[in-house]
């Protein structure tokens, strides 16, 4: 009896321990009863029935690294289904554009499995699904592209693809972020015509460049004459304006003198003969003082009517010194 209640304990045991199952945070566990979906088990402490409830595997990426350093993904069957998101990175592939030029590109997937249950029972191998219905958008997309287009069209194809495929998985109960296309590799003789492109256009840029600087150089320079000419011209210009000025202020200030002077010449005989007359005798002296002027002897011959007026000159003289 001691016996059987030994074997009766440790079967108890064993059978608790089948019994429990503990998920962990972001994970889920598919549980099948008779072969049949019974329920999903959700992070914790979990109870099945052991030889009746049993998880249901399903393939799923493993990430390894190899010899060389580098990261593998490599699928194995597992009963723990990860809820986080997974980066899947895709081998390289050969893709053909709509200029029919063969490109290799290399792209990296981001996905999450947000129903465990369409993951394990809507498809045989969610991976390989998932990896060749991207190669195969992926080859749709770029042969509706011309090469050019595709090397400048990558954010593009990245929205695309995305959408297509997050269409295309929500029935396996999988939702796809986004979308990386990480090379996009043309042959080698494409490479070498595109540098030679590349450098024939920065040789036409330079070029362009170094002309529009000596035209813009010339254009300045020419600004820059015609500029200093029209200052030059214009401060000409003030010159004359302030000469002209200044020998009309002189004139008027000469002239004033001169009608003031001759306002009290007036004055002053306006009771004693022939202003008149007198001012114009005193041109004649002063006309005939800058005509004898100089070293040379000369010969003047007065008009008659000057004597007239020097007369004049001489009588108003008289009557002057009379007073």
């Amino acid at each position: 009896m001691f016996f059987v209640g030994i074997v009766v304990i440790i079967a108890v045991i064993i059978f608790v321990i089948k019994s429990m199952i503990i998920v962990e945070q972001q994970e889920a566990v598919i549980i099948q009863r008779l072969g049949q979906y019974y329920k999903t088990l959700t992070p914790g402490l979990q109870w099945i029935v052991p030889f009746i409830d049993a998880p249901r595997p399903m393939l799923k990426l493993i990430k390894q690294k190899g010899i060389d350093g580098r990261t593998y993904s490599t699928m194995n069957y597992s009963t723990r289904i990860d809820l986080r998101e997974t980066v899947y990175d895709f081998p390289r592939q050969n893709v053909i554009t709509k200029d029919n030029v063969t490109i290799s590109i290399n792209a990296l997937l981001y996905f999450q499995i947000i129903d465990a249950r369409k993951a394990v029972y809507s498809i045989e191998n969610l991976p390989e699904a998932i990896e060749k219905l991207t190669q195969t958008n992926l080859r749709n997309l770029v042969g509706q592209l011309a090469l050019d287009e595709t090397l400048v069209s990558r954010d593009t194809i990245n929205d695309k693809l995305r959408e297509v495929l997050d269409k295309a998985t929500d029935k396996w109960g999988v939702k796809v972020n986004r979308v990386e296309l990480q090379d996009i590799v043309p042959p080698a003789s494409i490479q070498q015509a595109m540098e030679k492109e590349k450098k024939a256009e920065q040789d036409r840029r330079a070029t362009i460049l170094e002309a529009e600087g000596i035209k813009k150089s010339a254009v300045l320079k020419a600004e820059g004459e015609r500029e200093a000419a029209i200052n030059q011209a214009e401060g000409e210009k003030q010159a004359e304006i302030l000469r002209a000025q200044g020998i009309a202020q002189a004139r008027i200030i000469e002239a004033d003198a001169e009608k003031e002077a001759i306002s009290r010449i007036i004055s002053a005989l306006a009771d004693k003969g022939k202003p008149d007359q007198y001012l114009i005798a005193m041109k004649y002296l002063e006309t005939l003082s800058q005509i004898t002027s100089g070293e040379n002897n000369k010969v003047v011959y007065m008009p008659y009517e000057a004597t007239g007026i020097l007369s004049s000159v001489d009588g108003i003289k008289q009557m002057f010194d009379k007073k």
